[in-house]
């Protein structure tokens, strides 16, 4: 009988901002607004990283990779929100589903562990700069972003067959705007506890560990910043660290609050405005922290704009 409804089951209903009535239609704007301005600024951010030669270095490599890493994110989610806001028919075909998490877990844990990969960069810039160019040299740089890749694709295959082997034979309405891990493992009607396990295992690989290993490499930062002798040479060590720290707080601490507990306390309406956050917000957050606390990377942009 298990089997039986679970091969009859070819698509999913997002219930989503279902319930919110006429309200979505206010959503639809807002968030095609922040979607509009988002690919705009990683766009721009991108575009002043290639350009200007004197950018040309492994920090801004980094911010580079991450926009690109981000905009493709928020492909994998806005646009079918921004759908499913509009329409009366919310589905999303089983494979649709599938392919939707591969990409937004993989996506995601690529950006993880691509911020960790730029806290090491900036440790290395402050606390060892003699050996910067040796030690993040491009070839390393271009190592570090496939390893980054890599691994968060390949911790996505396991988690996309941990969910997806799951028989769904309940229902098909996922509570949420998007296929997450969570509200599809609910779905399921065999016990998930080992699964969920294995999945929270993961999770710890994903954030824990890399936030741990940033903030430990900013213990090393910030006991070095205060050795510098001049005031400008701590203001402008502390200011090329501020903008990384502040999409670390936001990113991680988004994310851990959603998948660093177990799935039982999982709650619709309180989880669903945090995943609006890492989704909709912190793809935005990004380029805009990067480039309005960077005073290279306004500099440069300004040279772009005026040639």
């Amino acid at each position: 009988m298990t089997r039986q409804n679970q091969s009859m089951i070819t698509e999913f209903i997002l219930i989503g901002f279902s319930k919110l009535g006429d309200l979505q239609i206010l959503l639809f704007f807002i968030f095609l607004l922040v979607y509009l301005t988002t690919l705009t600024a990683n766009a721009t951010s991108m575009t002043v990283v290639w350009l200007d030669r004197t950018l040309h270095t492994p920090m801004y490599f980094f911010l580079f990779v991450l926009s690109c890493s981000e905009t493709c994110y928020t492909l994998v989610i806005v646009p079918k929100m921004l759908t499913n806001l509009l329409s009366a028919s919310q589905t999303i075909s089983f494979f649709g589903c599938a392919a939707q998490l591969f990409f937004f877990v993989g996506l995601a844990c690529t950006n993880c562990f691509l911020i960790a990969v730029m806290g090491y960069d900036r440790y290395v810039a402050i606390c060892n700069p003699l050996n910067y160019t040796l030690v993040v040299s491009r070839a390393t740089c271009v190592q570090l972003v496939l390893a980054s890749s890599c691994c968060g694709f390949l911790i996505s295959v396991v988690v996309n067959v941990l969910v997806f082997s799951v028989p769904f034979c309940a229902s098909n309405q996922i509570n949420h705007f998007f296929c997450d891990i969570s509200p599809v493992m609910k779905l399921g009607c065999t016990d998930t506890n080992l699964k969920e396990m294995v999945i929270f295992f993961l999770s710890i690989l994903v954030l824990l560990v890399p936030f741990l290993l940033i903030f430990i490499s900013y213990v090393f930062i910030v006991s070095t910043i205060l050795k510098i002798a001049s005031a400008e040479g701590q203001r402008k060590a502390f200011a090329t660290c501020a903008s990384h720290l502040t999409v670390v707080i936001v990113h991680y601490g988004c994310a851990s609050f959603i998948y660093l507990r177990p799935t039982s306390l999982y709650s619709s309406d309180k989880d669903r405005l945090v995943a609006v956050t890492y989704t909709v917000i912190t793809p935005l957050l990004n380029p805009l922290v990067y480039t309005l606390r960077n005073k290279e990377v306004k500099t440069a942009l300004s040279k772009v704009l005026s040639t």
